[in-house]
């Protein structure tokens, strides 16, 4: 208990400190204020909660990381930079939208604004109104809370009406030494517009820090979003995002989600549809070893008919670590005509390796096609045999087996420098050339 009080005494001085430096509409300080309201009550949530029985938030608990007040020295971000988007970057420093390491010129004719650029402006201001914690909201659970408790220079990204870019943009996000940021982004994508969004996290090797991020994401009739999430960040840091994605009548999400870094780190993406004829591809990748942790929660809500959704998640845990998948498919009264399949598979490549799986689907409709299943297994020995028996040593058998069962997520993602990165990260956790 003196632990709990002397760390919410922590984020008290600190809120206050940020509320007082912002001068923001009142609205906003008062979502703020009852965000860290709630906080103040609740706290982190605990084992006790059945969406965090595998996962402790102790170990952030412990912590009494500093509030990163501005982002004037950045480091070289050159190793972070995707050559596709290199007019097309939006960076992130501590938690903050900075605009002046980022390069913006290929987004012409999208609004691309921080939050308050966007609150001086009367259309910008009304969809942020409408949209922000509308979707995570700040009483899910004490992250979410902290997040919205320190809104300050979040992204909104405004992409208009028929709009296709024909490159990616980077959301890239970096932290320093022990610092936490809460970096908050706000995307509406209007009718039939198209996009490719990269959002990569990542760290300066071995620093400890606290990454605690919210993205909301709205796509409107028609529109098509690839997003591809990478998680590198480094290997003290602990890390948390809340995804939420709004499906509109014929609208199409495909993403593929990418975990490798981080001690500790969580996903929690919900994607929901909101008009008939939606399509929804949430997969995922995880790679963990020594002592990580990784969870990731993965919802898909069917409100309307004759919507589309899949999911394939894929684990490779080692040393060690320790990972969660928890994905729920909700289909409602209305949903008649749902496609709706899940998998999640996990490759355990040690003993003290450890997987908690639970797919789950709650159905309340009967014209529905829907499916789930999740295995958990080591490589097989038969699988072993036969590369040994062509003369590859068993080490690098084992590897391109592990190197095979990643592949098809990876191979999901269609920019060829993030593919490429992810092929050399891979094998390099693996210690294999091919």
């Amino acid at each position: 208990m003196i632990t709990q009080v002397k760390r919410q005494d922590h984020y008290a001085e600190l809120f206050l400190r940020s509320l007082d430096n912002n001068d923001q509409p009142e609205w906003l300080k008062a979502l703020r204020s009852n965000a860290f309201d709630y906080f103040l009550i609740n706290g982190f949530p605990s084992v006790e909660d059945e969406e965090w029985k595998y996962t402790s938030t102790a170990p952030i608990a412990r912590e009494k990381f500093e509030l990163a007040e501005n982002a004037a020295e950045i480091p070289s971000i050159e190793n972070f930079l995707i050559s596709e988007s290199k007019e097309s970057r939006i960076v992130f420093f501590n938690g903050q939208f900075v605009k002046e390491a980022s390069n913006l010129s290929a987004l012409k004719g999208i609004k691309v604004l921080s939050f308050s650029e966007a609150l001086n402006d009367s259309v910008s201001e009304k969809f942020i109104r409408e949209n922000l914690a509308n979707h995570v909201s700040y009483n899910k659970n004490g992250f979410t809370a902290l997040n919205t408790a320190f809104i300050d220079e979040g992204l909104f990204l405004l992409i208009p009406a028929n709009y296709r870019l024909e490159v990616p943009i980077q959301l890239l996000f970096l932290a320093t030494q022990e610092k936490m940021a809460f970096p908050r982004v706000l995307i509406v994508a209007e009718k039939q517009s198209c996009l490719t969004l990269i959002e990569s996290y990542s760290g300066f090797e071995s620093e400890k820090y606290f990454t605690n991020s919210v993205i909301e994401v709205t796509l409107s009739e028609g529109a098509e979003l690839k997003h591809y999430r990478i998680q590198r960040e480094s290997s003290e840091a602990f890390h948390i995002t809340n995804t939420s994605i709004q499906i509109s009548k014929n609208a199409t999400y495909d993403s593929t989600n990418i975990t490798f870094g981080a001690k500790w780190s969580r996903h929690d993406i919900v994607t929901n549809f909101h008009g008939e004829g939606g399509q929804a591809f949430v997969d995922g990748l995880y790679m963990v070893s020594g002592e990580q942790h990784t969870d990731t929660h993965s919802v898909i809500d069917h409100r309307f008919a004759y919507c589309t959704s899949r999911q394939n998640y894929k684990g490779i845990i080692d040393g060690k670590s320790r990972a969660v998948f928890n994905g729920k498919v909700f289909v409602r009264e209305n949903a008649r005509g749902t496609d709706a399949h899940q998998s999640n598979k996990n490759l355990l490549l040690s003993n003290e390796a450890r997987v908690d799986t639970k797919p789950q689907l709650e159905i309340f409709n009967d014209d529905v096609r829907c499916s789930h299943g999740a295995t958990v297994g080591q490589l097989e020995d038969e699988e072993i045999f036969y590369l040994l028996s062509r003369g590859i040593n068993p080490m690098l058998a084992r590897n391109l087996l592990t190197y095979g069962f990643a592949e098809e997520i990876i191979n999901k993602i269609t920019v060829d420098s993030v593919k490429q990165m992810l092929d050399e990260t891979l094998l390099n956790r693996l210690s294999a050339k091919l």
